[in-house]
């Protein structure tokens, strides 16, 4: 959202009610933003510099198609309505939002999408329960170390992405830590030795850079 006041009151309500949140002035911030860090719902607003809200809706829906949207403006036109639905929003308000109404939107839209409930993230035929750090694979559960797990779904949920090591040593062990590339290798060839009969998918490094998921089927 381009407005700073009005984007910091939607954190601050979103933090108080339980949710985790990352901010964006613009839909290309946005977008580099969700390059790096996963999100679970975008609230946006329609009106913004550079990129608007239709057009980050539409950029979204290729790459992340089953994301929850709640499209925010305060265009009250039933055209304009029209217009988020068509291009990929699952909900809109008009603004002043009523911030309880907004709450309740937003868990709605996560129970549809299974992600607060859930959290799983389904990869060929393998499944990634988030809550219970489990994969599951043609009726054989596994547990997994806390960090190998977070670092397994983290590359299996962007399949083809590259993430650098800083990257991955920042968001799984956390910007505070001592955590070095020796720490992000021995958990990597961990994950390669656990899953290295599995025809589902490969890690790749790219030299120089960092690591990669692929599809191998």
């Amino acid at each position: 959202m381009d407005d700073t006041n009005i984007r910091k009151l939607m954190r601050t309500v979103l933090k108080q009610n339980g949710f985790e949140t990352y901010g964006a002035e613009d839909g290309i911030a946005a977008l580099n933003l969700m390059e790096k860090q996963h999100v679970d719902l975008v609230v946006l607003d329609l009106m913004m510099p550079n990129m608007d809200g239709y057009e980050l809706t539409r950029q979204l829906r290729l790459s992340w198609g089953n994301l929850p949207i709640l499209m925010v403006t305060a265009k009250q036109e039933p055209k304009d309505k029209r217009q988020g639905f068509i291009v990929g929003t699952d909900d809109y308000m008009t603004k002043p939002v009523d911030e309880q109404e907004m709450i309740l939107r937003i868990k709605a839209l996560l129970r549809r999408a299974q992600i607060a409930s859930d959290h799983k993230l389904t990869f060929g035929e393998i499944v990634l329960e988030y809550d219970t750090l489990t994969v599951s694979h043609e009726n054989k559960v596994f547990t997994l170390p806390q960090k190998e797990f977070y670092l397994l779904f983290k590359l299996l949920s962007y399949p083809n992405m590259i993430f650098t090591r800083l990257q991955l040593m920042d968001e799984i062990w956390g910007m505070e830590s001592e955590t070095n590339d020796h720490t992000l290798n021995v958990h990597i060839n961990r994950l390669r030795d656990r899953f290295r009969d599995w025809s589902d998918f490969e890690i790749v490094t790219i030299r120089g850079l960092g690591y990669k998921a692929v599809k191998k089927r």
